[in-house]
């Protein structure tokens, strides 16, 4: 979604907003710049209550100075102002996650600010940026203590749902007594990047795109996913999750997912959801076969940066855990039976990037016979970009080929509006109902049956050992380019 400034959508009146873990990193980086973002462009309505819950002992004015760095200025300025009203609206609450007592505190104050409000219906809506752990602790605490029966309770969970098919079955299994369906939102923040939910309407909304896409013209589908740096203080997280679990089996499956679905057959949430879940049984489970190259970074050729062992926060210096990992999927249904479905992602690469590439087959015949081929190209990060490319004849008397790009960025056709970033849409979609860009359990329960035999795999007793490739390299020899 993306709203202009003129036509701002705001949240219902009085809703009340908490953040579990509020003094976390990814709240400090992701939800408070969001919410601000949101406030400053008119999306958040004034009446909002935020209240923040944590073990740590902060103040407001700490969390503040905290995200400050993370918050984007706003398209209209006096940034200050907004942000010094915009924390008049939060509020701190110290507290354990597995007792009652911090609860009823937060319930006190919940109702309070409803009373004072005139609340007759309440709009509550739980934000978990805890760890996994702890998911089913705090949830079954707002069910007991904070759940608003007599209104609209939502709660947004934030990844890793589980780690394999069988864990993920058990998080669902837990959720499932306390909350209905649609109580739940599942985030994956790459479903809130503007160009991601722009794919669908690139695809759809132009039957010239859509009727091309398929296994009689595209030669193959890649997807790329490349990061400059290392484990860099996350070693510990890292090393019991590795790349496959990390970003693909998530963030670029739903890239792909949405690259190659079928049409919805409405613009409904469940009905965009149903495509998903169709596609997604087409495709073979991954295993062996589908493996072309694993690896972990060493260090960088001039010994500057680390390898990945010897990263103070990698506390297993004979670790297999897999930095780098490069993929082939095959789809088996009528679009796209037999074409080369790619997919890499990497650590201590040699550039930041985040793409999907369409390539389509080159010209067979006729008087441009084998000219370079079309590409449809989306970058999603670090500039986000869509372009296709397209042959016309070079400026002059000779005819000469000339590949250009057809650039559809929206930066370059809106560039005085304000395009929101991905927590900000999945924020302002919770808020709303919407849930067409979060994880349903039966999307998440075919994607974790299609990795899980490939991550008994590569971490089983047979696995493959992972290449040691230079940091800031392009990766293990060989991959496909």
């Amino acid at each position: 979604m993306t709203q202009t400034n003129s036509e701002p959508v705001k949240f219902e009146k009085d809703t009340v907003l908490v953040i579990f873990g509020a003094s976390g990193d990814l709240a400090k980086k992701e939800t408070f710049p969001a919410l601000f973002g949101l406030y400053s462009e008119g999306c958040l309505d004034p009446s909002t209550k935020i209240i923040c819950y944590a073990r740590s002992n902060v103040t407001v004015e700490q969390l503040k100075k905290s995200c400050l760095p993370y918050c984007r200025k706003s398209t209209t300025g006096n940034d200050e102002v907004k942000m010094k009203k915009f924390f008049n609206m939060v509020s701190y609450i110290q507290g354990q996650y597995d007792t009652d007592d911090g609860y009823i505190r937060l319930n006190d104050a919940i109702e309070d600010f409803e009373h004072e409000r005139g609340v007759q219906e309440p709009h509550r809506v739980f934000y978990l940026a805890v760890p996994p752990s702890i998911f089913l602790t705090v949830a079954s605490q707002v069910k007991k203590n904070v759940y608003a029966y007599n209104g609209i309770t939502r709660v947004i969970v934030e990844k890793p749902f589980g780690d394999d098919l069988e864990s993920s079955r058990e998080l669902q299994k837990g959720f499932k007594p306390l909350f209905r369906a649609e109580e739940i939102y599942k985030i994956d923040h790459f479903l809130g990047k503007d160009d991601v939910r722009r794919l669908l309407t690139a695809r759809f909304a132009n039957p010239f795109l859509n009727q091309s896409w398929n296994k009689e013209n595209i030669e193959s589908v890649q997807v790329w996913f490349k990061e400059p740096f290392g484990a860099e203080g996350r070693g510990g997280f890292f090393d019991s999750t590795g790349i496959i679990r990390d970003v693909m089996q998530n963030h670029l499956l739903q890239i792909l997912t949405l690259a190659t679905m079928e049409e919805p057959v409405s613009n409904d949430a469940d009905a965009i959801r149903d495509a998903k879940v169709e596609l997604l049984k087409c495709m073979e489970p991954l295993g062996p076969k589908n493996v072309v190259a694993v690896g972990q970074y060493g260090k960088s050729v001039d010994g500057k940066k680390p390898s990945y062992l010897d990263d103070d926060t990698v506390l297993n210096k004979e670790s297999k855990c897999l930095t780098f990992t490069e993929l082939t999927f095959a789809i088996h249904n009528d679009r796209w039976e037999g074409v080369p479905i790619i997919m890499r992602a990497g650590k201590g690469l040699d550039e930041d990037r985040v793409e999907i590439r369409i390539q389509y087959k080159k010209n067979t015949s006729g008087m441009f016979e084998g000219c370079t081929p079309n590409q449809f190209v989306i970058h999603f990060h670090p500039e986000p970009t869509i372009f296709m490319t397209f042959n016309t004849k070079a400026p002059g008397f000779a005819d000469k080929l000339h590949q250009i790009k057809l650039d559809m960025t929206y930066d370059q056709q809106y560039k005085k509006e304000w395009v929101p970033e991905a927590y900000e849409c999945l924020i302002y979609d919770a808020f709303q109902g919407k849930y067409a860009n979060y994880v349903r359990d039966d999307e998440l329960d075919v994607s974790w049956s299609l990795f899980t035999p490939l991550l008994k795999y590569v971490e089983g007793p047979n696995a493959p050992q992972p290449e040691i490739y230079p940091y800031g390299s392009t990766g293990p020899k060989g991959i496909l380019e």
